[in-house]
């Protein structure tokens, strides 16, 4: 049985959006793939040593593409 998924709407950035698709290129994801795996990601390092992954998680981020 396929686990049950909830559908969260989300905007992001042209830029990040750009950057996201062309990292879930290379892994050979979808998008939605590559944003589910980096969330869980996150959530596993948080859990591992009690923190978030970054210390300025909310500062807004610049990409530079």
């Amino acid at each position: 049985m396929a686990e049950e998924k909830k559908q969260v709407p989300l905007r992001l950035s042209l830029k990040l959006y750009a950057a996201i698709a062309s990292w879930a290129e290379d892994d050979f994801r979808s998008i939605n793939g590559q944003i589910e795996y980096l969330l869980t990601e996150c959530v596993k390092q948080r859990k591992k040593n009690g923190k978030y992954v970054g210390e300025e998680i909310d500062r807004p981020i610049e990409l530079d593409i």
